[in-house]
């Protein structure tokens, strides 16, 4: 019974989950700034939106809709969802931005549970950053937008009313007029579709799982449904929230017990063994 107990405690995480953008790099990159710069102009030179409406439009979307590619193919556009992702990431600064970060590797690395990285973004978005911050191999697996999606060139259907461009100022107009917001094809954080997904893919039981992200958003949708929360980039509480780390390097810090729980499941291995030679000799 006793050790029974004691494998419970430390069993107590099997899988930890961690988003990619400004989780595993600092905010102060820069690169959420140039990213957003790179969808509005990718609105404007290539669905031909008004410059004036963009940024209005933008931030609409994104809160609506997890992310603006979701939004912008729920309320109508068609495009090709790796042009999108070439123009918006293909175009990023990683050499000049990101560097290698040995200390959060060798942590990630003494950790001795699963990790699995959990992004919006696009594989080759992903795999680049983890490239420039040497962290590919710390990752079992990454859960991503072509994880998660259909991707056969945005050629799915969006928002199919016959007037072409479902009318956000209409719908902002008149909040009370009945009128819904057409729904996207895109799954993605913060919805609870795309957590469950990822659990299903991934093999994951979040009752035992450690959420790491930067999103607020993110947070709260992956404490009702039963993850360990962490925020990244805050070290304020509130709702939603069990851990806040300023930043990720303070991961050990913060959450000794990730380390303390393989130290004592070594320790009950160890004495399990010890146990089960000293019974077969006898």
């Amino acid at each position: 019974m006793e050790y029974e107990e004691n494998q419970q405690a430390v069993e107590k995480y099997e899988c930890l989950i961690f988003d990619i953008d400004d989780t595993l790099y600092s905010a102060w990159s820069g690169f959420s700034h140039q990213i957003t710069e790179n969808i509005q102009e990718y609105m404007i030179e290539k669905l031909g939106i008004e410059k004036s409406k963009v940024i209005e439009l933008c931030a609409f979307l994104y809160k609506h809709y997890g992310t603006t590619m979701a939004g912008l193919r729920a309320i109508g556009y068609k495009f090709d969802y790796d042009d999108f992702h070439s123009f918006v990431h293909g175009r990023l600064p990683y050499d000049a931005n990101l560097k290698l970060d040995p200390v959060l590797r060798n942590l990630l690395h003494s950790l001795p549970v699963r990790k699995i990285a959990f992004t919006n973004a696009d594989k080759n978005h992903a795999n680049r950053v983890l490239s420039k911050l040497v962290l590919e191999d710390c990752f079992e697996q990454i859960i991503c937008f072509e994880t998660l999606n259909n991707t056969n060139k945005g050629n799915e259907p969006g928002n199919d009313d016959e007037n072409g461009v479902f009318d956000i100022n209409e719908y902002c107009a008149a909040p009370n007029a009945g009128i819904k917001l057409p729904r996207t094809p895109v799954v993605c954080k913060p919805f609870e579709a795309a957590f469950e997904q990822a659990f299903k893919i991934a093999g994951i039981n979040p009752q035992r799982t450690m959420f790491f992200d930067d999103s607020i958003r993110n947070i709260q949708t992956g404490k009702r449904l039963g993850l360990t929360t962490v925020w990244v980039g805050s070290s304020r509480r509130t709702d939603g929230v069990d851990y806040a780390l300023e930043s990720i390097h303070n991961i050990k810090e913060a959450l000794p017990e990730l380390w303390e729980s393989n130290e004592k499941s070594e320790g009950v291995k160890y004495a399990e063994k010890v146990a089960i030679e000293t019974s077969v000799k006898a």
